[in-house]
């Protein structure tokens, strides 16, 4: 028996796998059991090294620092990802567009910013806006992001634009769609959702680079973070860290889940379509999804 993409492990494979799990699994225990004690005996634990979260030092209040790491902290890190986010995705759709015309001579500045913009650093062009353009820190921080994250998901559109089979297109063409309406009706909201999984990702990619706005004194959590563990003083810094991760794991796991969320709706809003016997052969019901009943093979739009 095997699956689409490998082959059913053995008996022997199985037991393998289940000693090779086991093992692993004591090894990462004894590892975290090892860290554990090691934090304790450094004081890691102690009351002491906890407080600035419920009665923290220098007649400051527990109000004031969550207020300084929720609302000032996150809120700028999420404002910036919710300009750059929007501009990075119409830029990558545009570039993904631009990228796959027939004319060799239009794809040519396309794949240039593409791969220019996909291989430099987001810090480096976060800088290149304030030092180079005289930007604020926020302009900077949105500049860096948007820059780099449309070259990637205009890659993923592309993959997407390229996974459909090449009938999706000439069924487009044959009912009178011209090349742009075949983009905007059949194509492009076809390859969003089987992209789905992957531009979500990339958003959570994006609200993570955020932190690196620190650099060029954009106060977003990461330097929020900073901040507060610089007036405290560095007892607090573990805390403090604690913290932060865990604001940046509960935003990131809420986007995992929505992606999850979104790509199952679909999943099952596509399993409903159903093809009218009335309709002629190779047609389909439910609109211009149903061009994959009459798909060919595969190749460019």
């Amino acid at each position: 028996m095997s699956s689409v993409l490998y082959d059913q492990p053995g008996p022997v494979a199985r037991r393998r796998e289940r000693i090779g799990s086991i093992v692993g699994g004591l090894l990462i225990i004894v590892l975290l059991a090892l860290a554990f004690r090691y934090a304790d005996q450094r004081g890691l634990f102690g009351a002491d090294r906890w407080d600035v979260l419920y009665d923290p030092p220098k007649n400051q209040s527990a109000e004031d620092v969550w207020r300084s790491m929720v609302v000032r902290g996150l809120g700028a890190t999420l404002r910036a990802a919710a300009v750059a986010a929007p501009l990075a995705l119409l830029l990558g759709i545009v570039l993904a567009v631009w990228r796959t015309t027939r004319y060799r001579w239009l794809r040519l500045p396309a794949t240039a910013v593409i791969e220019l913009f996909r291989g430099l650093p987001v810090l480096l062009m976060m800088l290149f806006a304030l030092l180079g353009f005289g930007w604020d820190a926020f302009g900077s921080v949105v500049f860096g992001l948007t820059v780099y994250n449309m070259a990637i998901i205009a890659e993923i559109l592309r993959a997407g634009l390229a996974s459909l089979p090449r009938g999706q297109a000439e069924a487009a063409y044959a009912i009178g769609l011209s090349r742009a309406q075949t983009l905007r009706l059949v194509l492009l909201p076809q390859a969003v959702r089987t992209m789905l999984p992957s531009l979500i990702a990339q958003m959570v990619v994006l609200l993570k680079d955020s932190s690196l706005g620190f650099i060029v004194g954009y106060p977003e959590l990461l330097k929020a973070m900073q901040n507060n563990a610089q007036y405290f003083g560095n007892t607090y810094y573990v805390a403090l860290f604690v913290l932060g991760a865990g604001i940046y794991l509960v935003v990131n796991l809420s986007l995992t889940r929505l992606a999850v969320w979104l790509q199952g709706r679909s999943t099952r809003t596509a399993g409903k379509l159903t093809v009218d016997p009335t309709l002629p052969a190779g047609s389909a019901g439910g609109g211009y999804g149903g061009f994959a009943a009459g798909a060919g093979g595969a190749g460019p739009v």
